[in-house]
């Protein structure tokens, strides 16, 4: 029979192949997170008429005689290119701006996509659009973050509970300008052992050059002599160049006061006005040089809070937004890269898997050598329909062509046959 009929029918498979892939990436050209393939094909095995013979004195040498057999399938490849972000608003739609993907476990197996549609389940795990659940690394009440991924929940109902006032953290800048006896006043807020927030005021008053003391009431002016007049709790030393003299200066176990009477707290007898809660401060980080006071007290505690909302950052922290203020980080979402990312298996539902060639996922935070977390944004399909309808139109004229080859050989398989007639 013709070789140029077989080598015909080989063109036509491996054209069909062409355009099934073609097909399906025209299909999923609105899939979030799809990566699109291609094919690409090589030469068959080639029948040798004759070797090729080295030059000697008398002749020149030839090249060999070798007729194709067709052609076959080279590589089938998933193209992992960054497609473009979709901005969408929805706090758990994300993207991966760079190299990545978002890790999901069903029981022991993982799995990695660049679809970021993710929701929350009725307990509050974040999974994907196939119920598959989100992995993280997880944040403990210290924020120190877990060696190992694991599932990430955000109780919608979650109370953060009340931390009492122990320590104040001075810091900024007290002006080297002010004339002996300037007053500075600083209004903080603090939580009591009863977990109830209460106002109180500290003062700083320059008593010499490079020399400050601190009241927890408004003191006198200098040379005032009254009997009444309120202590210094402590009292603050600089040096030429606006350091304080004991780099690491740390008051114990002071008084401070608070107001609570009866109006901002039922429960205090009628009678108190005031109340002494202790307090250890630092003033380690302030300093004393020209121009504005810019002194900051940043108290530590907080009064209880409920969970009112909460976002991802670009690194892929989960921050829960409280009703008091603050804001805690709920755990860290675990970005995966391959050495192969052409590797990988697809496994459906926008989901890919390890292969033997794929190599082994290196795991990580985002940013940390991969693609940053893009909040409120989808990645799209990395289908382009202008290249594929302009190789679909390749591969139909490939299989026409292909197909006279048959019909071509099939007429001169029929002109042999009327030579007996």
């Amino acid at each position: 029979m013709l070789r140029s009929m077989y080598s015909g029918i080989s063109g036509l498979k491996n054209l069909q192949t062409k355009l099934d892939v073609i097909g399906n990436n025209v299909a999923n050209v609105n899939t979030y997170g799809f990566k699109k393939s291609r094919v690409t094909f090589s030469d068959a095995m080639n029948q040798t008429v004759s070797g090729a013979s080295a030059a000697t004195a008398n002749r020149g040498g030839t090249n060999s005689k070798q007729i194709g057999l067709g052609s076959t399938i080279a590589t089938i490849d998933t193209i992992h290119t960054q497609s473009s972000l979709q901005t969408t608003g929805r706090d758990l739609d994300l993207g991966i701006s760079g190299d990545g993907y978002f890790i999901v476990k069903q029981g022991d197996a993982l799995s990695y996509t660049r679809a970021g549609n993710f929701y929350l389940d009725n307990n509050g795990t974040l999974v994907n659009s196939n119920g598959l659940k989100v992995q993280a690394y997880k944040i403990d009440e210290n924020g120190k973050q877990s060696k190992t991924i694991g599932d990430v929940a955000v109780n919608v109902n979650a109370i953060l509970p009340a931390v009492t006032t122990t320590k104040i953290t001075v810091g900024e800048n007290l002006t080297a300008d002010a004339i002996d006896g300037t007053v500075f006043s600083q209004q903080i807020k603090v939580v009591d052992a009863k977990g109830k927030e209460q106002t109180a005021t500290i003062f700083f008053q320059k008593t010499a050059d490079n020399k400050w003391e601190i009241f927890d009431e408004e003191p006198a002016a200098l040379g005032d002599t009254s009997a009444t007049k309120p202590k210094p709790f402590t009292s603050l030393n600089f040096d030429a160049n606006g350091q304080i003299v004991e780099a690491d200066k740390t008051q114990e176990g002071l008084n401070i006061n608070i107001s609570s009477g009866k109006e901002n707290d039922p429960d205090t007898e009628a009678d108190e006005s005031v109340q002494k809660i202790k307090l250890d401060f630092d003033f380690s980080k302030l300093t004393q040089s020209k121009g504005a006071t810019t002194a900051l007290v940043n108290p530590n505690g907080n009064k209880e809070g409920k969970l009112e909302s909460f976002n991802i950052g670009a690194s892929g922290e989960i921050n829960g937004i409280y009703s008091n203020g603050m804001i805690t980080t709920l755990g860290q979402l675990a970005v995966a890269k391959f050495s192969n990312p052409s590797g990988l298996t697809k496994t459906g539902g926008n989901t890919f898997q390890e292969s033997i060639n794929s190599g082994t996922a290196n795991i990580n935070i985002a940013g940390e050598g991969r693609g940053l977390i893009a909040s409120g944004s989808l990645e799209m399909s990395n289908v382009d329909l202008s290249e594929e309808f302009t190789e679909m139109i390749v591969a139909q004229r490939g299989f026409q062509s292909n197909s006279r080859i048959i019909t071509t050989s099939d007429e001169i398989l029929q002109e042999l046959v009327n030579l007996k007639r």
